[in-house]
């Protein structure tokens, strides 16, 4: 054993590496003794006295070599006014990439990292930020710079086959700087569109002529530039002439995901990285305090994705999904989430999977278009037709043994994982000061850095002005979509009553629309509303169903009697369904979005249901009754939805592909639940807190294999696959062509901000 000279002990190459960094750590750092030193021509920054009139003083000379204090001892101030140097107009902003940092490490190790804890204290933050599935670095950094998920934004993996290039992506061969793999636009392109300049430091893409550009000063990746070099490089960009400075910087560091990875997601490596890097950053805040920029520039720091304990023991293995042993004719992508494809060019995958072998199996096998909706990973060629979820803490492998690197830790899970969860904070002029604010998903991130350069994005999966509540004086304000269609007339003509006696259906519709009804997006649909006791809904005269239904539940629901239905005299014979159509549709029946006394059963409320529909009736029967309980009411619209391409936006009529047979009634891919609720548990009805909501995209198929344990109470599942099939509000608007809460008097951005909630920040109550 030898001491390090600290005090602690070190054994063998571990010792040498540490004494390795310390003594290049001091390479960029003043001490007393080289405070006024010469200039030396080979030294990394300088302490002598004129290296503030050079620029290139180490980040702590005026700390050790002047007596001034260190950032992080500063207390905090509030920016309301920034204070910038005459030669910057414009607040430049800062994106920093802290890779694998796990939200709940800001938390837990806070007393170990202090300048990222003071930067989150004296800020806005957020307990944490949700990636885009799969959580992995290259697509979550890309999204982070283009506001796009991975299947839009074509990096849907760290590696992945584009079967129209007939080649494939990996971090470690050519393809990777090919520009034809990255969609979108950066933001530092759109920054140079718009007459601003950005300077990278590493970011996924930037080293990549993208659109036939770079940005205006980058670095290519190389893992060997210490990241004091980084951070100096950072520094003496700011102090390049006013033409030539970039107004939008990038830094990125690997760490801790390579300590995660090696040593596990809480362990001493991972302690010692998260120590480094908060050390480099107090580096950063020095510098920019030597430069008087501390007060000026803005700066989000965030991770790409967090981290998942990983064991050799904890592994699930290909044949246990198929229905053959022979695997060889496959090609399969490992770890914390698979993908399958067929390793012949062109050809399908011939890999059907096995009903559920066990309970508790660790391991499910889904075609891409039956993936929850929440993930948007399908519309993309470059997504397998199947992919393998695995839980989280366990590995998938192709046969026992084949995946080597599987102790320690990794990343790629379901992004509603909590151990998925990146750190976000952000500090400077733009951002408010002292504030912690809701958990939001990275796509939001493009948009927002677009406000804060004042600029505008480009086209991308983000809900502009969602983010405003981060932002002292927000710069872009949304507005609410103009309805596309309005709804047309089902008239009751010849049971009009003479004298209306001055009653109409206002009160009702108040009621059960509580936040107005939804508005229409879709530019060709036909419908009308239809206003009963307990609900109102609009009615398709097209597709011959309801579109939405609307209602406020705070009573009981009543029981479903499907076998008593009645003509609905507001809607033309022609126009509506008839019930020996669902007589021959086979494994085809009808249900109802809301369950309707004996008098009141019209075939207007007839929604196709395929015949094993218990989860629709255990939701409505049972999960209503206990939601309303539990939220002291909610208001639920629900309705169909058609997604046959799987591209997460309402089908088009001759997209749609299935119909209920010898008829044109469309079947639905998914249905939809949207309940909204009052937070703090104040009645629905006259809420003036915050609206808190719950939606839920329900696949429509022929069978429930999806679950395991499908053939038990449904009490014991269909909760369970609901939450699984939970989505955004936002998603819904996408998936259906609706636009809710427009008839709400709240603002706007407080709207999108309730409708771009991720999944990951609402669970259900026990």
């Amino acid at each position: 054993m030898a001491s390090n000279g600290t005090g602690s002990l070190c054994i063998g190459i571990y010792c040498l590496l540490r004494f390795s960094r310390i003594q290049q750590t001091q390479q960029w750092e003043c001490t007393k003794l080289r405070c006024g030193e010469k200039r030396l021509t080979k030294s990394r920054c300088h302490c002598s006295d004129d290296c503030m009139e050079h620029g290139d003083c180490c980040t702590n000379f005026k700390h050790v070599c002047q007596g001034e204090t260190e950032w992080v001892a500063d207390k905090c101030v509030d920016l309301a006014r920034p204070n910038c140097t005459a030669s910057f107009k414009k607040q430049p902003l800062l994106l920093i990439s802290l890779d694998g940092l796990r939200a709940e490490y800001q938390q837990t190790w806070s007393h170990l990292i202090p300048v990222l804890d003071k930067l989150r204290t004296c800020g806005t933050s957020a307990p944490f930020m949700q990636p885009v599935f799969p959580s992995k670095t290259f697509p979550n950094h890309y999204t982070i710079v283009t506001g796009m998920y991975t299947e839009s934004h074509g990096l849907i993996d760290n590696n992945m086959y584009d079967p129209v290039f007939d080649a494939s992506f990996s971090l470690s061969n050519e393809e990777k700087s090919n520009p034809r793999w990255y969609l979108g636009q950066p933001i530092w392109h759109t920054a140079s569109y718009q007459g601003l300049k950005s300077g990278t430091y590493f970011w996924p893409g930037s080293d990549v002529k993208i659109n036939g550009s770079f940005p205006d000063i980058s670095v290519e990746f190389n893992s060997k530039i210490p990241f004091e070099e980084r951070v100096f490089s950072i520094l003496k960009w700011l102090q390049l002439p006013e033409k030539e400075r970039p107004d939008f910087f990038t830094l990125y560091l690997e760490e801790p995901d390579k300590s995660g990875h090696s040593f596990g997601p809480v362990s001493g490596g991972l302690i010692e990285a998260l120590i480094g890097v908060d050390k480099i950053i107090g580096q950063l805040m020095n510098g920019l305090k030597q430069l008087n920029l501390h007060n000026c520039i803005n700066i989000i720091i965030i991770a790409d994705h967090g981290m998942e304990d990983t064991s050799c023991d904890r592994k699930e293995v290909l044949q246990d999904l198929l229905q053959v042993d022979d695997v060889s004719h496959l090609y399969v992508y490992q770890g914390p989430f698979g993908r399958i494809r067929s390793d012949k060019k062109n050809q399908p995958c011939e890999c059907k999977t096995k009903d559920c072998k066990k309970n508790d199996q660790k391991i499910k096998a889904y075609l891409k278009n039956n993936l929850p909706k929440r993930f948007h990973y399908a519309n993309s060629r470059r997504i397998e037709d199947v992919s393998v979820l695995v839980n989280p803490g366990w590995l998938f492998e192709r046969f026992p043994g084949s995946l080597t690197f599987c102790a320690g830790a990794d990343h790629g899970y379901d992004n509603d994982d909590p151990d998925m969860h990146a750190m976000f904070l952000s500090y400077g002029p733009k951002f408010h000061y002292k504030t912690e604010i809701e958990p939001f998903s990275n796509i939001e991130l493009y948009n927002l850095m677009c406000d804060v350069l004042e600029i505008s994005p480009s086209p991308n999966n983000g809900s502009h002005g969602s983010m405003n509540h981060l932002l002292r004086t927000p710069w872009y304000f949304p507005t609410h979509p103009a309805e596309e269609t309005n709804p047309g007339q089902c008239p009751l003509v010849t049971l009009d009553p003479v004298d209306s006696l001055n009653c109409t259906c206002s009160s009702l519709v108040r009621k059960h629309t509580l936040f107005g009804r939804p508005k229409m997006l879709q530019p060709t649909e036909d419908y009308c509303l239809l206003y009963h006791h307990g609900f109102v809904n609009a009615y398709s005269k097209r597709s011959l169903m309801p579109v939405w239904n609307s209602f406020t539940n705070t009573d009981t629901l009543p029981g479903v009697t499907p076998d008593c239905l009645r003509a609905d005299v507001r809607i033309p014979a022609k126009k509506s369904p008839r019930c020996d159509q669902y007589d021959k549709a086979g494994n085809i029946t009808h249900g109802f979005l809301y369950p309707p006394k004996n008098s009141r059963a019209f075939v207007s409320l007839l929604i196709v249901m395929f015949l094993l529909i218990g989860i629709w009736d255990y939701f409505q029967s049972t999960l209503l009754k206990k939601y309303a309980r539990q939220y002291n009411g909610i208001n639920v619209v629900t309705g169909p939805a058609f997604d046959y391409n799987y591209d997460g936006q309402f089908d088009s009529q001759d997209q749609i592909q299935q119909f209920v047979a010898d008829t044109n009634i469309p079947i639905p891919t998914h249905y939809f639940a949207v309940l909204t609720s009052c937070k703090d548990s104040q009645p629905v009805s006259s809420c003036n807190n915050e609206l808190q909501t719950v939606s839920f995209l329900i696949p429509h198929r022929w069978d429930n294999s999806e679950n395991c344990n499908s053939r038990d109470t449904a009490s014991l599942w269909v909760e369970d696959h609901l939450w699984f099939h939970q989505s955004r509000v936002r998603d819904v608007e996408w998936i259906t062509g609706l636009d809710f809460y427009q008839g709400s008097t709240r603002p706007i951005s407080e709207l999108l901000r309730i409708k771009t909630r991720p999944t990951a920040a609402i669970h259900r109550r026990p």
